[in-house]
């Protein structure tokens, strides 16, 4: 008996240590696949570069400087080659970075609150992007990898500085495929000919991209002169290299829309990137459309060209299987978050889309926007962007998807291509005024600055929404903080009071807004109040509700609602 018995701890330290040997294995062959190598940067070091700081709000290394302006919005000219500019743009934005990197964590870390979901998802990331540099232009890498000398060591738990950096880029796209979280819904549009008031192509869009708003605080101007290619403005956010919103000098336009996707299973060129190569290489929607074609993507967008040379736009709709450009025979064209063409007419998730989500709906609202018969100019197309309404002048509450400006973008901004002309909305969303660049004089006058100094053409500056000043807006700014405080209730978060006041200043607080009686009658549901639960869910279904799946949520929260009822009345 003592002999079998010792036979079998033998057995089982041995299958112990099989365990942790393929335990040890596997984490080290994981370590292997999924970790990525930062590309040569050759000769160049940037031991010399040294940021000056002559100013408050004011840096500059060499020809590069970095500005607050008066509005809150950083501006940034960089010029070089792609590992030099890298390197000074990490340099000039290192505490940028900090910040907008603790604000993508704190806001991934709010909608997954489990560690030990987060440690999955990191793990999942790493795998998902661990081809991700093959699909990579080298000289983007290099930029990317400049930048990320400046990263904080405080979020090496998550990975190098490098891979992190490289990893953010796809987090926009993984972004759109995910809709569902409601990360994105953006809108755009361009008039030409008989629409505008001089005939000339005018660009109008609304990036809403959605991180929380401290991830939008720190938007930065950038303009940027690479080695190669033609020099362009973007707006960006420090670490980010790709492009979501720009024109070059040559007058191109880029700005990309999500369209529905499946999951991807692993990840491509970031459209970003794509829509980066585009912004710094092409000059028509024909030159756009080669370097489109030639990169492989792993989510499905669209990617409204504006060009000065042929004065006119069209859109690139891009799935990771098919590619289709959308050149109206009209003086416009409008774009939401669904495919137009006849290559995705008839593809299912296309059709479901506009079927379920809020994109037709915000897309049709353009239309008629745009359709007015008299000619419009920029200060037309700013309030287009700033239109809160739906359809037919219809109250679908403040925040809602379905309206073009949802009172959350991370930047809106209106081209004029043919000038060189561009006008970035300030703070906050769509509301701030627009503060006018122009690409002739940034380039030719603003290289090299050594102190701060007003880049904007002032004159050109389209004025703040009044918005603003009326007591609707700030109704929406108290709906934001008790939408807060009654999602942290409902999730056990914070031990908040709700009480009867607290309810009636929620619905006055934003009263055409689904979201308020679906959030009440989720209070009430979760005490126990079932005919009190069943009101508010009515209420909710009377107005418009931007998503299928979101009417059929309170549908069936409703049909529980009866069921309760009816058992207490037995």
């Amino acid at each position: 008996m003592a002999e079998q018995k010792k036979k079998k701890i033998k057995s089982g330290w041995a299958l112990l240590l099989v365990f942790a040997g393929i335990v040890l294995v596997s984490g080290f062959w994981f370590h292997i696949a999924t970790t990525i190598s930062p590309p040569d940067p050759g000769s160049y070091a940037d031991t010399s570069l040294v940021v000056m700081n002559p100013e408050p709000g004011f840096f500059y290394v060499k020809n590069n400087w970095l500005q607050k302006n008066d509005a809150g919005l950083w501006e940034m000219y960089l010029e070089g080659k792609p590992y030099e500019r890298g390197a000074i743009n990490g340099k000039l934005t290192k505490t940028l970075i900090a910040l907008q990197e603790k604000a993508f964590i704190d806001r991934i870390r709010e909608m997954v609150p489990s560690d030990g979901y987060l440690r999955f998802l990191k793990y999942f990331i790493y795998w998902f992007n661990r081809d991700l540099d093959k699909y990579i232009p080298t000289e983007y890498k290099l930029e990317i990898y400049g930048i990320s000398a400046s990263a904080s060591p405080k979020y090496d738990f998550i990975g190098s500085g490098y891979q992190r950096m490289l990893n953010y880029h796809s987090a926009h796209d993984i972004g759109h495929a995910l809709q569902e979280l409601s990360l994105v819904g953006c809108t755009s549009f361009g008039i030409w000919g008989d629409k505008s008031k001089d005939s000339e192509l005018i660009i109008g869009r609304n990036f809403d991209f959605y991180a929380g708003d401290e991830f939008a605080e720190n938007k930065i101007i950038c303009f940027e002169k690479p080695e190669n290619g033609y020099g362009f403005m973007m707006v960006t956010w420090a670490g980010m290299i790709g492009t979501v919103s720009g024109m070059n000098e040559t007058g191109l336009t880029v700005t990309i829309n999500a369209a529905k996707s499946e999951i991807p299973w692993s990840a491509r060129t970031p459209i970003s990137i794509v829509a980066r190569e585009i912004l710094q290489y092409a000059t028509t929607l024909q030159e756009a459309y080669a370097i489109a074609q030639k990169r492989e993507t792993f989510v499905s967008e669209s990617i409204l060209i504006g060009s000065a040379k042929e004065n006119k736009a069209g859109i690139i709709e891009k799935s990771p299987y098919k590619i289709a450009l959308v050149v109206p025979a009209s003086d416009y064209i409008a774009c939401a978050n669904h495919f137009q063409s006849a290559t995705f007419s008839n593809d299912p998730l296309n059709i479901r889309n506009k079927a379920e989500n809020a994109s037709f709906y915000r897309y049709q609202r353009l239309i008629q926007n745009i359709s007015t018969p008299v000619p419009m100019n920029c200060q037309d197309v700013a309030a287009i962007l700033r239109d809160k309404k739906g359809l037919n002048n219809a109250d679908p509450g403040y925040g809602n998807e379905k309206a073009i400006n949802q009172l959350i973008a991370n930047h809106s901004i209106i081209f004029k291509p043919l000038q060189l002309q561009v006008w970035v909305s300030a703070p906050p969303w769509q509301l701030g005024k627009y503060i006018c660049y122009d690409l002739n004089e940034i380039f030719h006058n603003f290289a090299g600055l050594k102190r701060r100094m007003d880049i904007s053409d002032t004159g050109k500056t389209i004025a703040a929404d009044l918005f603003l000043q009326s007591s609707d807006y700030k109704r929406f700014l108290k709906f934001k903080e008790m939408r807060e405080k009654l999602k942290k209730s409902l999730h056990n978060k914070e031990n908040i009071s709700i009480t009867s006041s607290f309810i009636t200043e929620f619905i006055n607080s934003n009263p055409g807004y689904f979201e308020v009686y679906s959030l009440i009658g989720d209070y009430y549901f979760k005490m126990g109040q079932w005919k009190e639960a069943k009101t508010a869910f009515h209420k909710a279904l009377t107005r418009i509700i931007p998503r299928w799946d979101e009417k059929l949520a309170i549908i069936e929260k409703l049909a529980e609602c009866n069921l309760k009822i009816k058992k207490t009345q037995r």
